[in-house]
């Protein structure tokens, strides 16, 4: 019969086995969790962050443009119309009516994101928990929210916001409105794909089995793992949703003059692109940076999350 191995009993070649020999130390390392790990991945990204580096810098002249303008973005002269970029009072020159086409630029801003960010936010709430409530329920429930969401598929969203826009006048407001409509439908079918995916998890029937109420599994076990993603998909709408508003308010369905518009102010200039072009095509610039940049950190967070299509 083979006598229990104790600690007395450990002996290499007539020496006591020292306890810190047996268990060598081993360096504590804490972990920073998934957000952490996400966020460790995305500064080491340089083309993320440059495009973060220009989103943030756009956020930041939105905010305080009303202060940083040099000069008042509403006055004009038409003595002074279309000056061309470099001038010495005007640097990136004047636009039809003789205004400073940077103050306009800077505080165009504000509404250009505004109308830009707002409608994703929006249906990023309402879209998530629609798809999240089909998706976890399943049956005729999901049918039946799913089924109405590809009403919407059927028209192209560019038609789509023209035509509720169209329907339901020019302003901000509804703008905001129609192109809520618009991507609603699109992150109500991400989050509905996720969420059918992970609903026959272990931790999901765990929930289930310890009482917790539908409701309940959705807030804390659905939405904790689905909402990455889903953010992830919104963030890339975003692009999309500025360039949608510019164009509502190309065609005057959108912000109304004299008010700032980076949309807005590519119609007002259309008509001066034949005796100064650079200054006419400057609010297109404007929004093809802006729009690149928020696809590339879009891209960069996906990529830091490892999200596989």
């Amino acid at each position: 019969m083979t006598a229990p191995i104790t600690a007395a009993s450990l002996a290499l070649d007539g020496g006591v086995l020292a306890a810190e020999d047996a268990a060598p130390e081993v360096a504590f390392v804490p972990s920073r969790g998934f957000w952490g790990h996400v966020g460790h991945r995305l500064v080491r990204d340089p083309v993320a962050m440059a495009a973060g580096a220009m989103i943030l810098i756009v956020v930041l002249i939105a905010l305080f443009a009303p202060w940083i303008t040099p000069m008042d973005p509403y006055k004009g002269s038409m003595l002074r119309r279309l000056r061309h970029v470099g001038d010495a009072t005007y640097w990136l020159g004047s636009d039809e009516l003789g205004r400073d086409m940077i103050s306009r630029l800077m505080l165009g801003s504000r509404l250009s994101l505004f109308i830009g960010v707002t409608p994703v936010l929006i249906a990023f709430v309402i879209g998530s928990g629609i798809g999240i409530l089909a998706g976890y329920v399943g049956g005729w429930t999901n049918t039946i929210l799913m089924r109405t969401i590809d009403v919407f598929f059927a028209f192209p969203s560019v038609l789509l916001a023209i035509a509720l826009s169209g329907a339901l006048g020019a302003g901000i407001f509804n703008s905001i409105v129609s192109l809520t409509c618009v991507f609603v439908p699109q992150i109500a079918r991400v989050a509905e794909s996720v969420t059918t995916g992970i609903r026959r998890r272990d931790y999901i029937d765990a929930a289930k089995l310890s009482g917790a109420s539908a409701l309940t599994i959705m807030r804390v076990q659905v939405l904790g793992n689905v909402v990455g993603p889903i953010f992830v998909y919104a963030t890339s709408l975003i692009s999309v949703s500025m360039i949608l508003a510019s164009g509502l308010s190309f065609l005057g369905l959108g912000v109304r003059p004299p008010e700032p518009e980076w949309g807005l102010m590519l119609n007002t200039l259309r008509t001066a692109i034949y005796v100064n072009p650079v200054v006419a095509a400057l609010p297109g610039v404007c929004i093809f940076v802006v729009s690149i940049a928020f696809n590339l950190f879009s891209d960069g967070l996906r990529a830091a999350m490892e999200i596989r299509q």
